[in-house]
């Protein structure tokens, strides 16, 4: 019954922001946002002990400035992720620019694949659908929604140009599959995880729990790392699908110390991006949540 009125409720509200005018869409995208956050006790304190961690120097009101910022950029992206079913490749330009794009088609042109290093930036969901409008269709990790339905509607949205999501719990096959045959695979790299999945790098100077899996792929495959990343441009009104020139790996012959070094190559690129735009990045995640062996919490509750 639980799984049936999630479904109902993101059904409703994909089709209630979908039928609206974009702009009124985005200005009722904000609105929910602001309700939702304000619901969500847990998820403010998680944002303002992030930045306290992240921006030491910074006052309070400067702080929740970006917050409420990230909380409309979040609202914003609701509504872009209910349009995709009206976006197509004739008409993506409205919504989202390419920017750098030159760097993605030197890293295919290698014939070895691309992995795309990306993370919670301003419009994570919208970035990989416009690709696929204006350069055809990529693969992306996901982790599954916890109720199937939500997850199979929201993977039709993503879907609708072509793109494929790899489920976790068949990521190693399908991503060497995706880059063997010359293919993208997008990777959000900017979440906490495990110490025994992870390795501690630093980001932004606090070490942090990362996900070895981007590099592993990279040096197993010598796919060209492409940073890839989409941001909101108030000059523009729209966003920017921004590629980079692809991250030199490091290959000294020790795969372990390989591994944390490009680890860190990667998490740097990550944070220079959030610094260019702080109120863009998901700072409701607790970034720093996993210590290492013997440390305690950075979090305070």
């Amino acid at each position: 019954m639980r799984e049936r009125l999630e479904y109902a409720a993101m059904w409703l509200l994909l089709k209630g922001l979908g039928i609206l005018p974009r702009r009124l869409a985005r200005m009722a995208g904000r609105g929910l946002a602001r309700i939702l956050f304000l619901l969500r006790p847990r998820l403010r304190r998680a944002a303002i002990e992030n930045l306290r961690l992240a921006y030491p120097d910074w006052s309070d009101a400067q702080r929740y400035g970006v917050i409420r910022r990230m909380v409309r950029n979040l609202g914003w992206l609701a509504v872009e992720f209910a349009h995709f079913p009206g976006l197509n490749r004739a008409n993506v330009e409205r919504v989202v620019v390419q920017e750098g794009f030159e760097h993605f088609q030197a890293g295919m042109a290698r014939g070895k694949g691309v992995l795309i290093l990306t993370g919670h930036i301003g419009g994570w969901e919208l970035g990989p659908f416009a690709h696929s409008a204006y350069a055809g269709p990529i693969r992306f990790l996901v982790r599954p929604v916890d109720n199937p339905r939500v997850d199979a509607l929201v993977n039709r949205y993503r879907g609708l140009l072509g793109n494929q999501p790899i489920e976790k719990n068949d990521s190693v096959r399908a991503v060497l599959r995706a880059l063997g045959s010359g293919g993208a695979v997008g990777i959000l790299a900017d979440n906490n995880t495990s110490r025994s999945e992870g390795v501690f790098v630093n980001f932004f100077g606090i070490p942090a729990c990362t996900t070895t899996g981007l590099a592993r792929f990279a040096l197993h495959t010598d796919a060209a790392v492409v940073p890839g990343y989409t941001l909101w441009d108030n000059s523009l009104g729209k966003y920017r699908l921004c590629y980079e020139p692809a991250v030199p790996l490091v290959r000294s012959g020790d795969g372990a110390a390989d591994i944390l070094e490009n680890t860190q190559r990667f998490t740097n690129v990550i944070e220079a991006i959030v610094r260019r735009a702080p109120d863009q990045w998901l700072w409701v995640h607790r970034r720093w949540k996993t210590r290492p062996e013997g440390e305690p919490s950075v979090y305070p509750h």
